[in-house]
């Protein structure tokens, strides 16, 4: 599998976890550390999928996928995070996320998460 992917995540640790998970499954990577920066990079970069966090200073992650999808309606944006709360995960389908990936991360998951995205355009809750 290939592609590249816009990791947005305003932890320096979670980009590298996710850039060592996702390099070794062969995708090419940008990052931002924050939302401004993500769309910056995203209509720069026009990755083929994001990997967004929501908790992140500056601009939250939902209104960072919210412009996304404003930008471009096909945008494929993968959400990451540890709330586990069942409103926050309809709030992000509702807003056109594909995906919802928990932290702490897990190699499989994250990558079972990207392929499904990346290939099927939609995948169920990964735990």
């Amino acid at each position: 599998m290939s592609g590249k992917i816009l990791i947005v995540d305003d932890s320096a640790l979670s980009r590298r976890t996710l850039r060592r998970i996702l390099e070794s499954a062969g995708y090419d990577l940008v990052e931002a550390n924050d939302g401004m920066a993500a769309l910056e990079v995203y209509f720069l970069e026009k990755p083929d999928l994001v990997l967004l966090d929501l908790v992140m200073k500056g601009m939250y992650g939902l209104d960072v996928l919210v412009k996304l999808r404003e930008m471009d309606q096909e945008a494929r944006v993968v959400v990451a995070s540890a709330d586990i709360q069942s409103s926050t995960r309809k709030m992000v389908d509702e807003a056109g996320a594909l995906g919802f990936i928990h932290k702490p991360f897990v190699s499989e998951q994250v990558v079972a998460a990207v392929e499904a995205a990346l290939t099927k355009g939609a995948i169920g809750e990964t735990n």
